[in-house]
């Protein structure tokens, strides 16, 4: 069992930077990959960005450039560095944890990019 809590979401202005983390229960070595998705109202939930336990990482086209995905190995957690936020950057952003074959989710934080 991994256990996922988000952080770091909020209201910010378009333009803006916010930095997301996601800590995990369990050491993230032991973990295959973990990824950040988000579901905006009305949308289906989207992979933004993902890294594996090599460090190889992927990102959506819309976010490519603009966000970036790293692992604090020590400290169990994974961050998400979102830059130059725009408004269909609103969304509930997930952590998601797979550990072969299980798949494990965090509860979500709010971003909302707004002026």
């Amino acid at each position: 069992q991994v256990q996922l809590v988000e952080s770091g979401g909020g209201l910010v202005q378009p333009g803006g930077s916010l930095r997301l983390s996601c800590a995990a229960s369990a050491s993230i070595l032991s973990i295959n990959a973990m990824d950040w998705y988000r579901q905006a109202p009305g949308k289906e939930r989207e992979l933004v960005a993902g890294i594996t336990s090599a460090g190889i990482t992927n990102y959506a086209d819309s976010v490519k450039g603009r966000f970036t995905i790293s692992r604090d190995n020590a400290k169990n957690t994974v961050h998400l560095q979102m830059n130059s936020l725009k408004p269909e950057d609103t969304a509930v952003y997930y952590c998601k944890a797979l550990r072969y074959p299980m798949a494990y989710w965090g509860q979500g934080t709010q971003v909302t990019v707004s002026s």
